[in-house]
């Protein structure tokens, strides 16, 4: 690889993407990569997800087009070969088509290689595309994807799989969790309070959308109404939702005293909170991976999510911080245990993820054949031990 090119991802304060690009360049920076940013423009300062549940309806497709206009240009100009890497945060990016558009019409050394990071697609039976109806025309657009690019980096091998079933023909490599950053999320907090002197809370981050499954979260928090215990739903930005009756029920908790309902945190809030709590719990069918466990972990907080999908690879097969899904009789059982002494297996999760994105570059730098997932035995490696 000569040099690198990044598309990253529009930043959102309640969000990961805020951090996401300087996660990335630290990396870039360390390992002595030449890489070059790619800008986009966002559609307003606002930093805020108005329409939609994961990125900004509008948002998205501005930056990204941006984006692709100042990539086109660079193509334009020369700045690319066949020797560099043009890495996509994120598979969907509209104006991607400008690239295999371009790329049949012009000569071989100057076609470089093409990489997206898949973040859940259609693909993923419980992602917000088929909350929206949009997986006809999605599964289309990935069709076209999967012509032109160099290789597709899923973050787990449960998405591998979906990805095989769907019958995805572009290179597939499995990178084993999201990009992250312990050193620069515990610079956030003055020190890591020590366990005992958090407060007896425990924490919801995930969105509080359907796949989530806030209900069952609610259930747990009825079930252990106590004054010694907070359940606390936390959020980047305001208390929304895909199902109106999960509101309707947080609010009523709420006026109860079961539930505790933190909004519009900013980043350092946020970690604040995860930084006086004692407990990140996590109920979602999807999150693949999720960076809220990685921020719990690099910020002493005991994390406990179910044994389900991406989650017991990223756990690394932990059956003390994983539970039955979605057994609350379980759930309960375990919440009860890491609320008393922090885990002794704390602080791994995040080491693991800390070097995730040395294994995307390992891969795009052609040393990372181990992640690859390209023949048909790519579920031999679900049961084994990633560190």
């Amino acid at each position: 690889m000569r040099k690198l090119f990044y598309c990253g991802l529009e930043p959102y304060e309640g969000r990961y993407t805020l951090q996401l690009q300087n996660w990335n360049e630290a990396v870039f920076q360390r390992r002595g990569i030449d890489y070059r940013i790619v800008p986009g423009q966002t559609i307003d300062n606002s930093q805020s997800i108005s329409v939609g549940q994961v990125l900004d309806a509008h948002g998205r497709s501005y930056f990204s087009m941006s984006q692709m206009m100042n990539l086109v240009q660079m193509m334009k100009n020369g700045e690319l070969n066949s020797e560099d890497v043009v890495f996509f945060e994120d598979m969907f990016t509209p104006g991607i088509e400008s690239l295999p558009y371009i790329l049949n019409q012009i000569p071989e050394e100057q076609r470089p290689k093409i990489w997206v990071r898949c973040l859940a697609q259609s693909i993923d039976p419980d992602d917000f595309v088929h909350v929206w109806n949009m997986s006809e025309w999605m599964g289309y657009y990935e069709k076209m994807v999967n012509e032109f690019v160099t290789g597709v980096l899923a973050s787990n091998e449960e998405m591998v799989a979906n990805m095989k079933i769907a019958n995805w023909k572009a290179p597939i490599y499995n990178i084993s969790g999201l990009a992250f950053n312990k050193q620069e999320v515990q610079s956030r907090v003055e020190s890591i309070k020590m366990f005992p002197a958090r407060r007896r809370r425990v924490v919801f981050a995930a969105r509080w959308d359907q796949e989530k499954q806030p209900d069952f979260f609610m259930d747990i928090a009825e079930k252990l109404k106590t004054s010694e215990i907070e359940f606390a739903v936390v959020q980047g930005g305001p208390l929304r939702s895909n199902n109106p009756e999960y509101i309707e029920r947080a609010r009523k908790l709420e006026q109860e005293g079961i539930l505790s309902i933190y909004e519009n945190l900013s980043k350092n809030q946020y970690y604040e909170m995860l930084n006086d709590s004692k407990l990140m719990f996590n109920c979602a069918l999807q999150d693949w991976t999720s960076n809220t466990v990685s921020e719990a972990d690099a910020l002493g907080c005991n994390v406990l999510f179910p044994a389900y999908r991406s989650f017991p690879e990223i756990f690394n097969n932990d059956a003390e911080r994983l539970y039955i899904p979605w057994s609350i009789n379980d759930a309960v059982s375990k919440i009860k245990k890491l609320l008393i002494t922090p885990h002794e297996r704390q602080g791994q999760i995040s080491d693991w993820t800390d070097q995730t994105v040395d294994r995307c570059i390992d891969i795009m730098q052609g040393n990372g054949e181990d992640w690859s997932r390209n023949d048909n035995r790519y579920r031999d490696h679900v049961s084994k031990d990633k560190y």
